[in-house]
């Protein structure tokens, strides 16, 4: 039987349905990687993504800002020291064992929610004095976050952001 073509569904009746079609047929994800919340990114979203990124980091830029890359796991220590700032522990995936014979790691390490914990704990080193402010950076990532409901583009489990 030959795929249907076209959206199949009205957005008036059933915005879910029609929202999925739009995404698949315009080829932006394949959401058929066996994987809740994990999208495969398709050229046209890629680029569009990518002209959105740029634009954003021209402009931070522009102001002064300066690009950072921070690891994408963070011990556990740093994420209970920001929680009353940052509160993420129920949407973490954590990472508690390594390599080939699955060794217990020393600390659970979280795959970064959010940058903020990261960048704070090694902002108080940078930071020494009045003299070294303002300290404008900003960082182009991905994140992981553990949602229950997911959407694509709307709600994932791995998003990039700045």
């Amino acid at each position: 039987m030959a795929e249907e073509e076209g959206i199949t569904v009205k957005k008036s009746e059933n915005f879910s349905e029609w929202y999925s079609q739009v995404v698949q047929k315009a080829e932006l994800a394949d959401i058929r990687y066996n994987v809740k919340g994990f999208l495969v990114h398709q050229p046209w979203s890629v680029r569009i993504m990518k002209k959105i990124r740029d634009l954003f980091e021209e402009e931070l830029e522009k102001k002064g800002h300066e690009p950072v890359w921070f690891p994408a796991v963070i011990p556990e220590s740093f994420l209970k020291k920001e929680k009353e700032h940052a509160e993420f522990s129920a949407d973490v995936f954590w990472v508690t064992e390594a390599g080939e014979n699955f060794e217990k790691l020393e600390e659970k390490l979280a795959l970064r929610p959010t940058s903020e914990t990261a960048m704070y704990t090694m902002f108080s080193l940078w930071i020494r004095s009045w003299r070294d402010l303002p300290l404008k950076t900003y960082q182009s990532c991905q994140v992981w976050r553990y949602e229950s409901v997911t959407r694509p583009f709307i709600r994932g489990r791995e998003f990039y952001w700045i």
